[in-house]
C-alpha cells in the first residue's frame, strides 16, 4: 500500500508513524524543514523555541508517541506554571481552579483581585438570573458574558483563549475550542456552579502531577526523531500542486519550491492532506467541490514571538504572564522560558523571556520590521515584568496564517467536509480536531486509520466511489 502524506507538522509525520510497517510512505513538504511550528533554533548558544514550547500531559498522546520513539529519558518538566495576568497596571494571579478562565474557586477569585468589585457582583449574578436562551453552538464570550459578566470575558477568558487560538472569546466556538462548557450550557442554569460541580466529578489532579511537558533537545528534535522511526521518504520543498484520481488511487504533481526540475508525480493508494484549510481546499477544489467549500469557513491568526536575552535579569515570581487586550499593549503574553524550563539556560547567567504578538483581526504589530517589533516588546516586557537590564539579543519568529480559528459551527462543518471526501483521501491536523501538539498527533493518527480502513491488503479501494460532487 502506498501513501502520500502533504504536510511535514507533528500531524502529518504522526500519521507517518502509525503507518509504519503498514505501507510504503512519502511525506512531501513545502518548507525547507520538517516539524512545521515545532522548530528549535540556536541563539547565544542556547536551543529556544521558535513555536510551541510544551505539550499537555493529561492529554496523553504526545506523551505516548515520545516514549514510543525512544525519547522518554529526555522528557521534562515545567518547575512552575503559576502564571500572573495584566490588570489594571498591576500583576494579578491567575485564580486558581478555573476552567479556562471560568472560575470554579469563588474564594480564589476574590483573592486574586483580578475582578473590580462591580466585577464581582456581576459575576455572583448567575446564581440567580434565569437560564439564558443560546444559539446551538454559541461563542465562548456569548456564553459566558451572558452568565458571569463582561469582566470575567475581557479578564480571565480572553487572555487565556488568545494565549492558546491567538483568537477573540466573542468570536470562537463553545463547542469546539471550550468542549467542556457545553454539557454545562446544555444542563446548568447557573455557570458558576455547573463548573464547580463538574470540577468536583473529576476531581483535582494530584499536587505532583505535572500539567505541560517537554523535551530536552527542544521540540524539533521531537518531530526529527518522529520522522526518522517512520521509516517514511520526507522529500522538502516539494509544493503539491495538484491531486488527480488515477485508475486504482491517486496522483499527486509537485513543484520544486524556489524552481528546478520538476519531479515525476507520485502515484498512491491514498492521500493524506495534512496542511490548513485553505491549502486543502486548493487541492480538494477541482476533485470534490462539496468537501472543499466549507473550509472557507476556517480563517486563521498570524502571530509573532519575540525572544529576549538578558544576562543576570530575574523576571518575577512564576512562569509569565498574560496581558488583556484591552490593556491596549502590542504584546499578549510573556514566558520566563529559562525560568519555567531550567534546562534551557543550562546553568548559566542567561535569562530567557519571550513575548506573543498578534490577535485574530488585530495584525498590525506584525506589519512592523523585525527590528521595530523587537524593540516594542522588549520595552512592553519591561513596563509588565519590571526588568530593567537590556536585552543583549533578540530573535523575532513570525508565523503566517499559524493558528485556527474555530468559528461557531466549526465541528459541523468539518464532520461535512469528511462526509464529503472521496474515498482514499483524509485530512488531519489543526484546523480540523484541536490545536496543540496531542491533538495534532491524535488527528494524524486517526487519518493514517482511516485510510487503511478503506483500503483492502492489496492497496486497492475497499468501496469503489466517485469523488464527492463529481
Amino acid at each position: 500500500m502506498r501513501v502520500v502524506i502533504i504536510g511535514a507538522g507533528i500531524a502529518g509525520l504522526s500519521a507517518a508513524s502509525a503507518l509504519a510497517g503498514r505501507a510504503e510512505v512519502t511525506v512531501v513538504e513545502a518548507g525547507d524543514s520538517i516539524g512545521g511550528k515545532l522548530r528549535t533554533t540556536p541563539i547565544e548558544g542556547l536551543a529556544v523555541e521558535e513555536g510551541a514550547e510544551a505539550f499537555l500531559v493529561r492529554v496523553p498522546e504526545a506523551l505516548r508517541l515520545a516514549r514510543h520513539i525512544g525519547l522518554g529519558h529526555d522528557i521534562v518538566h515545567p518547575t512552575t506554571t503559576k502564571a500572573s495576568l495584566w490588570v489594571g497596571g498591576r500583576r494579578r494571579p491567575i485564580p486558581p481552579n478555573t476552567m479556562l478562565g471560568v472560575p470554579t474557586d469563588v474564594l480564589g477569585l476574590v483573592r486574586s483581585r483580578v475582578l473590580s468589585p462591580f466585577g464581582l457582583l456581576r459575576a455572583a449574578a448567575d446564581l440567580v438570573l434565569p437560564r439564558t436562551t443560546l444559539p446551538t453552538d454559541p461563542t465562548v464570550g456569548g456564553y459566558v458574558g451572558a452568565r458571569v459578566g463582561r469582566e470575567i470575558v475581557d479578564r480571565l477568558v480572553d487572555p487565556l483563549l488568545g494565549g492558546v487560538y491567538a483568537g477573540r472569546a466573542d468570536a470562537l466556538s463553545l463547542q469546539a475550542t471550550v468542549p467542556q462548557l457545553t454539557p454545562i450550557a446544555t444542563e446548568d442554569r447557573s455557570l458558576l456552579l455547573g463548573a464547580h460541580r463538574v470540577r468536583a466529578r473529576t476531581g483535582p489532579a494530584p499536587a505532583q502531577t505535572p500539567v505541560f511537558a517537554s523535551l530536552r533537545g527542544g521540540l524539533g528534535s521531537f518531530a526529527e526523531k518522529v520522522a526518522s522511526t517512520s521509516g517514511a521518504t520526507v522529500r522538502t520543498g516539494l509544493m503539491a500542486r495538484e491531486l488527480r484520481r488515477v485508475e486504482g488511487g491517486w496522483q499527486v504533481r509537485c513543484d520544486p519550491v524556489g524552481g528546478g526540475e520538476v519531479p515525476p508525480p507520485l502515484v498512491a493508494d491514498a492521500v493524506i492532506l495534512a496542511v490548513p484549510a485553505g491549502a486543502a481546499r486548493d487541492l480538494l477544489s477541482p476533485i470534490a467541490p462539496h468537501a472543499a467549500a466549507p473550509l472557507a469557513g476556517v480563517p486563521y491568526a498570524s502571530v509573532g514571538l519575540v525572544t529576549l536575552l538578558y544576562r543576570g535579569a530575574v523576571p518575577p515570581p512564576g512562569s509569565g504572564l498574560l496581558i488583556p487586550a484591552r490593556a491596549g499593549l502590542s504584546i499578549k503574553a510573556v514566558t520566563y522560558l529559562s525560568v519555567k524550563w531550567p534546562h534551557i539556560a543550562r546553568g548559566g547567567d542567561l535569562t530567557v523571556v519571550r513575548a506573543s504578538v498578534g490577535r485574530a483581526g488585530a495584525d498590525d504589530d506584525l506589519r512592523r520590521g523585525d527590528v521595530e517589533l523587537a524593540g516594542v516588546a522588549a520595552a512592553e516586557v519591561a513596563q509588565v515584568t519590571g526588568i530593567s537590564a537590556r536585552p543583549i539579543a533578540n530573535r523575532v519568529s513570525r508565523w503566517g496564517g499559524a493558528l485556527p480559528q474555530y468559528l461557531p459551527g466549526h465541528l459541523g462543518r468539518i464532520a461535512a467536509v469528511r462526509r464529503a471526501l472521496p474515498a482514499g483521501i483524509a485530512l488531519a491536523g489543526a484546523g480540523y480536531d484541536g490545536v496543540g501538539i496531542p491533538a495534532c498527533i491524535r488527528s494524524g493518527e486517526a487519518a493514517a486509520a482511516s485510510v487503511v480502513g478503506q483500503l483492502r491488503p492489496d492497496g486497492t479501494q475497499a468501496a469503489e466511489s466517485e469523488p464527492a460532487g463529481a
